[in-house]
């Protein structure tokens, strides 16, 4: 009789016991496969990488000394810090420019076009009267 179309559900306590002994070297996969009857080597895989502790081989383990550490979280601090700065700045210039266009909406005078030229006015009849 065919097996084509059946579909196996392991119970998690099996595929650990079965994981178990692999791990241990008391089975090789082909002796687990054999012995319990699991119909692939796919499946044995699968469960080796999802309830398996040889999971960890192929990720990469980061390893750091004490003083690092230390310095990653002081850099992420002024991060931090910097960002919070550069918030402040960007509200403190919009708080200045809603400032600007209110001023200019009531004085109806270009603020921003104007600010440079009386300035160069007042220095230069400054120094002609200087002369």
């Amino acid at each position: 009789m065919s097996e084509r179309g059946i579909t196996y559900k392991y119970s998690i306590a099996f595929k650990q016991k079965v994981i178990s002994e692999i791990e241990s070297g008391k089975l090789t996969i082909a002796e687990a496969r054999k012995i319990y009857d699991i119909k692939s080597s796919p499946t044995i895989y699968g469960w080796l990488r999802k309830y398996g502790k040889n999971h960890l081989i192929k990720k990469v383990v980061h390893v750091e000394m004490k003083d690092e550490k230390d310095k990653l979280k002081e850099l992420e601090y002024q991060k931090r810090e910097l960002e919070s700065a550069l918030a402040q700045s960007h509200l403190k210039n919009l708080c200045l420019e809603a400032l600007i266009e209110c001023v200019e909406e009531r004085y109806e005078v270009d603020v921003k076009k104007t600010f440079g030229q009386k300035a160069q006015k007042k220095s230069s009849s400054k120094s002609k009267k200087r002369s």
